[in-house]
């Protein structure tokens, strides 16, 4: 059941319970007496369900009107002022419908004092009236069963709406995750390996004219880059990446020399966790892209260390980046900040910055 049809059972349920306080002795009124009577009970009964009904759309939207202080006091004096004017017990089916208002509408410690207080005085009124202990009990009973049911159903239509938003926000955050997973896993993934093929790219086109053979050997290379940045696009539709540390180290190395760059290695024997295993991967790769694209490395250093159960992976080149400025003074690019986002989900921490001989130091540190 969605909040709206829950919401309209409630408010027919509640109409049917409070016309049905009130129909049977009307109709004995509207039958037996005169037309004056009958024309102030018309006039009370106006007074009555004017605020009740007001009070009740209220309870169901959530929205307290200005006037409620003056609407509520308004039900109040209809629900008991009819005693004195000669409707004797008119109390014992009005002062029921009064208590749902009063549980929704005020705070529930102090509506449901006013409730009890509401039926210990509807019972010594009735008791004093009849002198029938039984049956006064029963009209003061009514006053906290119905009250209870007018309360508890709103509440239940209240929280059936609730959850419909909640499912909705649920659902709209699921949707905003993913295409933030699609952003950063294209921004990681295909950045590197399209890095990759511009550089093998310029490479074979430079040995084109004055070694052939290795040209054709670097188009091949390239040719193997880009079947590998298909194949992981639609690995990224698919929802599946599966990286290791060291398939990712020993692509890195390859195309460092490649490019130019010697890469030194050194990996302690460690065996992180199925999930930590591919944040460091995913370092390397991350540190690897920001060597070729911005900076003037010469040489770089890939070393892994444990430290009481925690890997300490850092990645250093001996070149700044190359587009000016002191690195520690650039904000996170998107890729850094998906590796920040990437080692916080598993409980590590990735640092980024100068050293003090004029190269770049990035280090991740997660549990192992």
């Amino acid at each position: 059941m969605n909040s709206t049809s829950a919401r309209r059972l409630g408010i027919a349920l509640i109409v049917l319970v409070s016309v049905g306080y009130t129909i049977i002795p009307l109709v004995f009124s509207l039958v037996t007496t005169s037309a004056s009577v009958n024309a102030r009970l018309l006039m009370v009964l106006t007074a009555f369900y004017w605020p009740h009904f007001l009070h009740v759309r209220q309870a169901f939207t959530g929205i307290r009107s200005r006037w409620l202080p003056a609407t509520l006091a308004v039900q109040v004096v209809a629900t008991y002022l009819p005693e004195a004017l000669g409707f004797t017990g008119w109390s014992a089916g009005t002062a029921p419908l009064l208590a749902g208002p009063v549980l929704l509408l005020l705070p529930l410690r102090w509506g449901g004092v006013m409730v009890m207080t509401m039926a210990a005085a509807e019972f010594w009124w009735l008791e004093g009236i009849f002198h029938n202990v039984t049956g006064s009990f029963f009209y003061a009973l009514t006053i906290l069963i119905t009250g209870a049911m007018v309360y508890v159903v709103v509440r239940l239509s209240r929280v059936t709406a609730e959850l419909e938003q909640a499912r909705a926000d649920l659902a709209e955050a699921a949707v905003l995750k993913e295409r933030l997973r699609i952003s950063r896993d294209l921004h990681d993934g295909l950045g590197h390996n399209l890095t990759a093929i511009v550089l093998k790219g310029d490479l074979a086109a430079r040995l084109m004219d004055r070694d052939l053979p290795a040209a054709k050997t670097e188009v091949g290379a390239l040719v193997q880059v880009a079947r590998e940045a298909a194949q992981e696009v639609r690995q990224v539709a698919r929802g599946y990446r599966r990286m290791t540390f060291a398939d990712e180290v020993h692509r890195a190395v390859a195309l460092l020399e490649s490019s130019g760059i010697g890469c030194q290695v050194n990996l302690a024997e460690i065996t992180p966790s199925r999930e930590a295993d591919e944040v460091l991967a995913w370092a390397v790769r991350e540190g690897v892209t920001n060597i070729l694209r911005h900076s003037r490395a010469t040489t770089c250093s890939i070393t892994t260390s444990n430290r009481a159960g925690r890997t300490h992976l850092e990645i250093v080149n001996n070149g700044l980046p190359s587009d000016g400025g002191p690195a520690d003074a650039r904000p996170l690019g998107g890729g850094l900040i998906g590796l920040v986002e990437r080692a916080a989900q598993v409980g590590g921490t990735v640092e980024a910055g100068r050293t003090s001989t004029g190269g770049f130091r990035l280090t991740m540190e997660v549990p192992t």
